[in-house]
């Protein structure tokens, strides 16, 4: 594991901005390292205003969409919201389809079947829609790139809106309205939203002609948040509003559905990690393992009792898929070690009867034991299909591309993508894949890496600093829990295994002149010789909170420990 600590930045704007808002230089520090270096930013950062949205009107075609929309209504047409069958697509299809239902009867919803369609936009989702007199389709999370189905659509007098985040190609379908802040010719001033995020700016836009404000759309930002946490975009600016107002919405009055799948963990507060580890499996398992649709009807479903016996169903989708998700991992395994490839640059396994479903998950347990970019493939109808991981820092989309002659399809981005092949090629792929990757990637991305924000003693860890740490809160991409290393640290003499099989290690540690505090450090069970010999060590931790029996404590939950660093 390499250690690298994030450079100091400007010691003079991180002086003035701990002046101006009288806090300590560490505070002031971590804000900085955040793109935060003025007072009124802090202030923005800190305080997350409603207010602070944009325009929804700033995003290309937003006019058109909503007058569709409303042209649909008046005349009484049928529309159908359609979306994909992840998080993301999934929040977004019940968010619109929820809205649009309270003001116009006939909307209906489809979520494509992961493997009889496919991602994105479908022929058989809009030979349904023709079938049942649709003529509005409203796409979330997808279509930006489904030129060819669009104009299917047209041909069958069914008008397209496509709300969607991914990066267009180089021509838009021909639909009524396109609205994805990513499009080249969109001036709309934050580009990060997610899918579910722009269906948000779509019933925002559609809210104003009906004098709707930000606190009537309020209840509809559980279902945003969901979405941003699971979908791994920034939160930062539009994106941190939404997701700080989501979860106030989900610890006070969350929607039936989302109530049901958190109801077993009888936290006091939800936070984003809650929604990352608890909500979105169990949203994805249901297209992982049964259909997507499962999932939109829990998340519009009034009823809390009926959303309970919904969310029950779920929990065995996701209990089926972390059985799959295991015995697949060790059978991959066991493939590497028969196959001697414990020593290769990539790791590319195939079995025919693996799920699909859950074969992006197993890419990514797989780099849990051997850190390269990994694929792993099944079977699907008369061709192999896999889903690819990659490691921090290398681009696997331009690694597939390198080798694309051997591919039939593929898409995807730096760290995650998705591919098919002949199984005639699937040895040529292979061979090509880890060529690519021995020449490309550099030896330093060959081993996991941890960055530290700043270099800190216990001592600054103070009730004080733990209040203000909150405030930085939801964490994740752009704004992640800060990460600090700590020097001359001392166990004790509390260290011991936990866990079924002693697999983490849990210690109460201490500098000299400071408290001692609780540590956890999962996965490092076999650290434990190494804190509990009276020598010196170096931590690497985030600071968190601990609540047992109603009780809260500090606790640091260590990320890596050496001999001193």
């Amino acid at each position: 594991m390499r250690w690298t600590l994030i450079p100091k930045p400007d010691a003079a704007q991180v002086s003035e901005l701990a002046a101006a808002l009288n806090v300590t230089e560490l505070v002031a520090r971590l804000l900085v390292q955040r793109g935060i270096s003025t007072f009124d930013e802090a202030k923005a950062f800190f305080r997350p205003a409603l207010e602070s949205l944009h325009d929804p009107y700033l995003m290309k075609d937003m006019d058109k969409a909503v007058a569709r929309i409303e042209r649909a209504m008046a005349a009484g047409e049928h529309i159908l919201v359609f979306g994909d069958y992840d998080v993301d697509g999934t929040t977004a299809v019940a968010l619109l389809s929820t809205y649009l239902r309270s003001l116009h009867e006939n909307v209906d919803t489809y979520i494509p079947d992961r493997y009889d369609e496919g991602y994105g936009v479908s022929y058989k989702g809009i030979d349904y829609a023709d079938d049942n007199g649709v003529t509005l389709i409203i796409a979330l999370d997808c279509g930006v790139k489904s030129v060819a189905h669009v104009a299917y659509a047209k041909e069958k007098g069914i008008d397209f809106i496509i709300c969607d985040h991914h990066r267009p190609g180089p021509e838009l379908p021909d639909a009524v309205a396109v609205l994805d802040p990513k499009r080249d010719d969109c001036t709309y001033p934050y580009d990060e939203l997610c899918g579910c995020g722009v269906g948000f700016k779509l019933i925002q836009a559609l809210g104003a002609n009906r004098q709707q404000g930000l606190l009537d759309l309020y209840p509809y930002l559980d279902l945003v948040a969901t979405a941003i946490a699971a979908d791994i975009v920034p939160i930062t600016g539009e994106n941190r509003v939404l997701a700080y107002y989501g979860l106030k919405v989900m610890n006070t009055q969350p929607r039936p559905g989302l109530k049901a799948l958190l109801y077993q963990t009888r936290k006091a507060v939800i936070d984003i990690s809650d929604v990352v580890f608890i909500v979105a499996p169990r949203i994805n398992a249901a297209g992982r393992i049964r259909h997507g649709q499962h999932a939109v009807t829990l998340l519009c479903e009034t009823d809390f009792n009926q959303a309970l016996e919904y969310a029950k169903e779920i929990e065995q989708y996701n209990a089926d898929r972390k059985d799959l998700d295991k015995a697949i991992t060790q059978q991959a395994l066991w493939q590497i070690e028969e196959n001697g490839e414990q020593d290769r640059y990539t790791t590319v396994v195939f079995q025919e009867d693996w799920h699909k479903g859950v074969i992006g998950i197993v890419a990514s347990r797989l780099i849990e034991t051997y850190y390269r970019p990994t694929l792993v493939f099944t079977k699907s109808g008369d061709k192999y299909a896999a889903s690819a991981r990659s490691v921090l820092g290398f681009d696997v989309y331009n690694a597939l591309e390198n080798c694309s002659e051997h591919l039939e399809q593929f898409g995807g981005h730096m760290y995650a993508a998705g591919m098919t092949l002949r199984p005639e090629n699937y040895q040529h792929f292979k061979d090509a894949f880890e060529e690519t990757v021995k020449k490309t990637l550099p030896e330093a991305l060959r081993v996991p890496e941890i960055t530290v924000d700043a270099e800190v003693a216990f001592t600054d860890l103070d009730a004080k600093m733990r209040r203000i740490l909150k405030m930085f809160e939801p964490f994740g991409p752009g704004n992640r829990m800060p990460v600090f290393l700590s020097r001359n640290v001392h166990d004790t003499g509390y260290a011991k295994h936990i866990g079924a099989n002693g697999e983490h290690l849990k210690m109460f540690v201490r500098q000299v002149d400071s408290e001692g505090i609780g540590a956890i450090a999962f996965g490092l069970g076999d650290r434990l010789e190494q804190v509990a010999n009276r020598r010196p060590f170096s931590l690497i931790f985030c600071l968190e909170e601990n609540e047992w029996n109603g009780k809260i404590t500090p606790q640091l939950r260590v990320k890596d420990i050496r001999q001193n660093f």
